[in-house]
């Protein structure tokens, strides 16, 4: 497995839009999260211009796909999208754990 984040930019009336088409949004998200894909969502807030989106998945494919199926991409919520592979390094869902480090000591 690999982590992705994918970014939604949205467009400028975004939260005046967004009630027609959240529960479709969420409704796919939730069926996302239940196959074990999709991690953690939500908005950037202050201001409200930006979605985040966490993926566990084998490739960037999966995520790419998606983003084009998504409610707010296909309703023009979303201006502009992009994924970006995350190497998780420190946590306990890690894809690429390191070694935590022994104590600091004084020079």
């Amino acid at each position: 497995m690999r982590h992705f984040l994918l970014f939604f930019e949205f467009v400028p009336d975004y939260e005046s839009r967004r009630p027609q088409y959240r529960d479709a949004h969420l409704r796919m998200a939730w069926q996302a999260c239940e196959r074990g894909e999709l991690v953690l969502a939500g908005a950037l807030t202050d201001p409200l211009d930006t979605g985040v989106l966490l993926f566990s998945v084998e490739s960037v494919e999966q995520v790419e796909k998606y983003a084009r199926e998504d409610p707010y991409v296909v309703n023009g919520l979303v201006t502009r999208w992009h994924v970006r592979e995350w190497a998780t390094v420190v946590g306990k869902d890690a894809i690429l754990p390191l070694g935590k480090p022994g104590p600091a000591t004084a020079t």
